[in-house]
């Protein structure tokens, strides 16, 4: 039988990451970016350890991602009416607080890689039952270890440290959302305060398995409810658009966190299946389906996605906090390239790292170590070393990093993979998808379509709003990057990797003395 021939079905993506706010159109079931517009958004660093961004300046920047779509829309002959859905996705744990009568931020946004409540976490491990100091504590509620990374204990330090918070909690006029929830708040003018399972399971208060806020997490960081949005699914209609005028009554009818996002962009709809994005940090999810897996190799426990009243998802994650921020490092700091486009050809300027190792360890160390007093380490150095040896075991870090996820990943779900998917900024380094296939020894394929992220909302929005069903987006076409080393020195190299692992722990002393 001839193939039916589908009508364009076009739905909007925003995508508002750590570095940029996206608008894109999709015609989503033939997995086609129609237009997009991008703006970079400001980090600003009021002291060492500290990230913050301005809640306005995010939200003025998708509003002119959207105007300037909706006007390139007009060029090539769409009208914005023929948008039949909106999706949001999002840098995940970044909290922002504001006052519900006047809708205006009581704080700066902290972003999610903020480290300033490390003191919060100490303070607070010092009040679990027999003095065990238990990161672990609350993992089977939530899914997630005590870390500075999650939501709760950036809200509990607004409270404890801005009186304007306090104050507003007091009175009962403090809203708290993720990302998500300030942009819906704000496109519907103040219509909804909602979030969805995939960026409430990041906040430490939400039962993993009620899927619902839960008392005794609460209770646990004295968070008062009334704060917090009402928890839905990734794909229904919350509501329409109000603001912009040019995208009124549109349904805002998807809404996920982006690494989950991407997971479902890259259709990785079967338990077994993962992916990995390769941004600023390094995120893989391993889906495991209806059935919630504890890890017991220091990976989380979190929420995939669920359409509308379908049983929810679940995955393993695992966090590489730093990837591209390592080049970033490198052309920043170190002045070792210009550009980061510049990699992938310095790095090729020799054969090998020249038995050099980099551990990225910034601010700690991520799954599966979780130390965060960890601190970034070269180690092999010799005087033949180049700035290209260096550029090039930047590189191999990221891909070290992520076979000791996908190892920890193995040992949990008990299945050996075959296949990574991958997706982000940095899969367009041939080198780094290279380096990657050798040195996990399974294949990387690579989309040619790489907005994995943001078509991922848009799936769950067309979806949402009864526009297709997820069967009918067509999986893309791939680039695949198979092992081209042998098994003997892949594990060597990876030992070696692990020594410098162990040479970057114990660093920072003041960490190890508060431990």
């Amino acid at each position: 039988m001839p193939e039916t021939k589908r009508n364009p079905c076009y739905v909007g993506s925003i995508d508002e990451g750590t570095s940029s706010a996206r608008f894109l159109i999709f015609d989503v079931t033939k997995r086609k970016v129609i237009t997009s517009h991008q703006i970079e958004i400001k980090q600003k660093y009021p002291q060492e350890g500290w990230v913050e961004q301005d809640p306005k300046e995010i939200l003025s920047a998708v509003l002119n991602c959207i105007a300037k779509v909706v006007e390139n829309l007009e060029d090539i002959g769409i009208a914005a009416s023929e948008i039949k859905a909106i999706g949001i996705t999002n840098q995940r744990e970044t909290t922002v607080v504001w006052d519900k009568n006047t809708g205006e931020p009581l704080h700066n946004a902290i972003v999610w890689l903020d480290m300033r409540t490390t003191t919060t976490m100490e303070d607070i491990l010092e009040t679990i039952p027999n003095k065990t100091r238990n990161k672990n504590y609350l993992k089977p509620l939530c899914g997630l270890p005590m870390s500075p990374y999650f939501s709760a204990l950036k809200i509990r330090w607004l409270i404890d440290n801005v009186p304007k918070v306090k104050q507003a909690v007091e009175a009962g006029t403090c809203a708290f959302g993720t990302i998500d929830t300030w942009l819906i708040y704000n496109l519907t003018k103040g219509q909804l305060h909602i979030t969805d399972v995939s960026n409430a399971s990041r906040t430490m208060l939400m039962n993993i398995e009620t899927l619902k806020w839960d008392p005794l997490l609460l209770r646990f960081f004295n968070i008062p409810q009334s704060i917090l949005p009402e928890i839905k699914s990734s794909s229904e209609i919350y509501g329409h658009v109000s603001n912009p005028s040019s995208l009124a009554g549109i349904p805002i009818s998807g809404c996920v966190g982006d690494q989950q996002g991407a997971l479902l962009g890259q259709l990785c709809l079967k338990p077994g299946q993962a992916k990995a994005t390769y941004g600023t940090g390094c995120f893989l999810l391993y889906n495991t389906g209806n059935v919630k897996v504890d890890s017991t190799q220091g990976l989380i426990t979190t929420v995939a996605y669920k359409f509308g009243k379908a049983p929810a998802i679940y995955a393993l994650e695992g966090s590489v906090a730093v990837a591209g921020a390592a080049l970033s490092w490198l052309r920043d700091n170190m002045q070792l390239l210009n550009s980061i486009t510049q990699t992938q050809d310095l790095a090729e300027r020799v054969r090998t790292s020249g038995d050099v190792y980099f551990v990225p360890a910034f601010s700690g160390l991520y799954a599966p170590h979780w130390q965060q007093d960890a601190r970034g380490v070269i180690c092999g150095i010799t005087e033949d070393t180049q700035q290209y040896h260096i550029i090039r075991a930047a590189l191999e870090a990221v891909c070290f990093q992520t076979r000791d996820i996908l190892e920890a990943m193995v040992k949990d779900s008990g299945t050996k993979l075959s296949t990574l998917l991958v997706d982000g900024g940095m899969t367009v380094n041939n080198l780094l998808m290279q380096l990657q296939a050798d040195i996990t020894g399974i294949n990387v394929v690579r989309p040619n379509m790489v907005e994995s992220t943001a078509l991922g909302a848009a799936i769950l929005a067309g979806v949402g709003a009864g526009l297709f069903e997820v069967g009918d987006v067509d999986a893309s076409q791939m680039t695949k990057f198979s092992p081209q080393i042998s098994e003997d020195e892949r594990d060597l190299r990876y030992s070696k990797w692990k020594m410098a692992v162990e040479r970057s722990m114990k660093w920072d002393l003041s960490s190890s003395l508060d431990n």
